[in-house]
């Protein structure tokens, strides 16, 4: 259900480094959170460090809305940057996975396959 992999970057080169691989591959960036800052902006001891990176790609996320308007509750994607134990990992939850949980319709798998090619792939190339 997840994909996650380990980066040799720092937390901060990582996520310098993957906006752009996100546009290059066809998604945009429509919000990027750092929990780890809003945590510790509210006085709350976090060690680590969390930014999620919630992505999207307008034709793909056209042809899934107009399947079932209820897959925009699964919308968007996100991407995670994070540290855990001195390691830099960046992750998602894999498309396929989300949807198949839904409902297992035909088209969506197929849309998922293509979306979770694609952001794996965003996560490979900014590791």
């Amino acid at each position: 259900m997840f994909y996650i992999v380990e980066s040799d970057k720092s937390f901060y080169e990582v996520t310098f480094d993957l906006e752009p691989v996100i546009q290059r591959l066809g998604f945009s960036v429509l919000q990027a959170h750092d929990f780890g800052e809003m945590l510790r902006s509210k006085d709350i001891d976090f060690d680590d460090e969390c930014k999620v990176f919630e992505i999207f790609n307008f034709r793909q996320t056209e042809k899934l809305l107009s399947q079932d308007m209820r897959l925009s509750l699964a919308l968007p994607w996100r991407i995670s940057v994070y540290t855990e134990n001195g390691a830099t990992k960046i992750g998602l939850i894999k498309p396929t996975a989300l949807l198949a949980t839904l409902a297992p319709v035909a088209d969506w798998a197929r849309l998922a396959r293509e979306i979770e090619e694609r952001a794996i792939q965003i996560v490979d190339e900014t590791r």
